[in-house]
């Protein structure tokens, strides 16, 4: 019987420190592109594609992540007093009755393998996804969990979602070595922890979608500590592409580092040129405001 992803893990537990001093007492996941928290986005991927328990890997500092997907008494009875009943609605749908979150402690900042480790003892023996908040893609209705759900429904093994970055910039991912490949589906050889350009295989780089089968567990347990002194969740990966098939996923969307300043920039912008309230007049703005300006910024940098 072909089994079923049900549970997404969610690493929440790091410092944001490319945002501080914003993330000082804030976690990052909850910075806001437009009028939603990272995370909620992330969760919402999660939901669309079918998973019932949304399992948040967290730190001590990280309170407000479950504070925004517990439920407000107080603010849903005000909201309810003063006859706000879409905004009561938008508060009670931030997760599905029928979705279950738990938390788990990561003890120590070890690294992202670490952190699906934690989560052991919640996922079991099950297949399992891994989303990371810091990587928002937009792909319409059909979302890049879903995409991945699907092939893994079809091939039951390991798949990781993977774009092509600039070959400059392999030394901030996991790239993996390709073999051959059918339409977005590739098998992968090998995958190597951000290894510099002169080296890299390809520049196939995996960002912030798996779904793994619980064989990974075996490895996160037994592997040294790799890049930045912490347990790699890429070397793991590399071992069991020894006892089991591995596939990358070239996902369609388009996908914005939420976790360098640049890419959360571009997010909110693009973000905010399709939401249905503030389209018209966000784009009204620009065009009155910086249109002139970024012709003029545009001219300076010809000459």
């Amino acid at each position: 019987m072909n089994k079923k992803v049900k549970k997404a893990v969610f690493p929440v537990a790091g410092l944001g420190t490319r945002f501080l001093p914003a993330t000082k007492a804030n976690p990052k996941e909850m910075l806001t592109v437009v009028d939603k928290p990272l995370i909620q986005y992330a969760a919402e991927e999660a939901v669309n594609a079918g998973i019932e328990e949304l399992i948040f890997v967290t730190s001590s500092s990280k309170r407000a992540i479950e504070d925004h997907f517990d439920k407000n008494y107080e603010l849903e009875a005000e909201l309810q007093k003063k006859g706000k009943t879409e905004l009561l609605k938008i508060v009670q749908e931030v997760v599905p009755a029928n979705v279950t979150c738990v938390y788990v402690r990561q003890p120590e900042a070890l690294g992202l393998g670490h952190a699906v480790l934690c989560a052991q003892p919640v996922v079991g023996d099950e297949p399992f996804a891994v989303i990371l908040a810091d990587d928002l893609i937009n792909c319409g209705g059909n979302c890049v969990l879903g995409q991945m759900l699907s092939v893994f429904n079809d091939r039951q093994c390991s798949i990781l979602g993977v774009e092509e970055v600039p070959p400059e910039e392999t030394h901030k991912y996991g790239i993996v070595d390709p073999e051959e490949s059918d339409g977005r589906i590739t098998h992968v050889s090998n995958i190597v922890e951000k290894p510099a350009p002169d080296v890299a295989r390809s520049n196939l780089a995996v960002v912030g979608r798996y779904v793994l089968t619980a064989a990974i567990f075996k490895h996160l347990e037994n592997i040294p500590r790799g890049a930045g002194g912490e347990i790699q969740l890429t070397d793991a990966i590399e071992k069991l592409l020894h006892d089991e098939q591995v596939l990358a996923y070239r996902f369609e969307g388009k996908r914005y580092d939420c976790g360098s300043k640049l890419g959360y920039l571009q997010a909110t912008v693009e973000f905010a040129l399709q939401h249905p309230e503030l389209r018209d007049e966000f784009i009204a703005y620009l065009e009155a405001g910086f249109g002139q300006q970024a012709e003029k910024l545009r001219c300076a940098g010809n000459d």
